[in-house]
């Protein structure tokens, strides 16, 4: 079974916490702040695990996981 990252941009409050969290996978915009997903399919229990803590602490609740 994969897991995979699913980010709303309309959602996003450009916090910046997904990426502090899980710099591999998220990045910011330049021009507006907003969530950038570089790898949307985290595949080791490590990856999946800091998928999930960018989830959790995300403000705007723009993240979600599809399993």
């Amino acid at each position: 079974m994969s897991t995979r990252i699913i980010a709303n941009r309309d959602r996003c409050v450009g916090a910046g916490q997904c990426v502090l969290v899980d710099p591999d996978a998220f990045d910011q915009d330049d021009s507006d702040g907003l969530v950038v997903l570089i790898h949307s399919e985290p595949h080791s229990d490590d990856e999946v695990a800091r998928a999930r803590e960018a989830v959790n602490v995300c403000p705007g609740r723009a993240l979600s996981l599809a399993e």
